[in-house]
C-alpha cells in the first residue's frame, strides 16, 4: 500500500481521531437550513394575501392583503368597499403601519384626495353610489431593513363619520 502524501496523517484525515463529532453538528446544521426552506416554500414567512370583511348598515369593506411579509418583497392590497346605500364622501383611513418601513409605489385610481388624520394617512374616494362597489389598489415594496410588528387597521369613514374598522397586523420577517 502506497503511503500517506506528506502533509496528511492517517489517523487525523482519514480515521478523524479528534474530530469523531463534527460530521454530526454540520449535517444537523444543514438540516435546520433545509427546515427553514421548507418553511419558506410552506408560506410561513408569508406573501400569500388573507382577507378580512367588516359590515353594518348596508356597507361592507374588504381589505385584501398580505399578513406576513419578508424585507424587500413588492406586494399589493387591494380594498373593495361595497355600498348598498350612498356614501357622499368614501374615506379609507389607514394606520401608519401601512407605512412604517415600507414604500408606497402606486395608488389606483386615484383618490379624489389625500390627507393626514391624526397621524394616519387618509384617502378620500368621493361618492360611492347605492348598489355599486368601490376597489382600490395600492402597491408597496417592503424595505430591506423593515422587520417587526405593526398595526395596520383600516378604517371606512363617510366624510368623518367612522362607518367600519379593521383590525389588522402585519408582520415582516427580515
Amino acid at each position: 500500500m502506497a503511503s500517506a502524501p506528506d502533509q496528511l496523517t492517517l489517523q487525523r484525515h482519514r480515521d478523524l481521531i479528534g474530530r469523531e463529532n463534527r460530521p454530526y453538528v454540520r449535517w444537523a446544521i444543514l438540516a435546520l437550513l433545509g427546515v427553514l426552506l421548507l418553511l419558506g416554500l410552506a408560506n410561513v414567512f408569508g406573501q400569500r394575501p388573507h382577507t378580512d370583511t367588516a359590515s353594518a348598515d348596508g356597507i361592507e369593506l374588504e381589505v385584501y392583503s398580505p399578513r406576513r411579509l419578508r424585507s424587500g418583497l413588492f406586494f399589493m392590497s387591494r380594498f373593495t368597499i361595497r355600498a348598498e346605500r350612498e356614501l357622499e364622501a368614501a374615506t379609507l383611513v389607514l394606520d401608519p403601519g401601512w407605512l412604517e418601513g415600507i414604500t408606497l409605489n402606486t395608488v389606483e385610481p386615484s383618490p379624489v384626495g389625500e390627507a393626514n388624520r391624526d397621524g394616519k394617512l387618509a384617502f378620500d374616494l368621493g361618492r360611492v353610489r347605492a348598489g355599486t362597489k368601490h376597489v382600490f389598489f395600492l402597491h408597496f415594496q417592503v424595505n430591506p431593513t423593515n422587520v417587526g410588528r405593526r398595526a395596520q387597521d383600516v378604517e371606512l369613514q363617510d366624510g368623518t363619520t367612522p362607518l367600519l374598522h379593521i383590525d389588522r397586523t402585519l408582520t415582516v420577517y427580515p
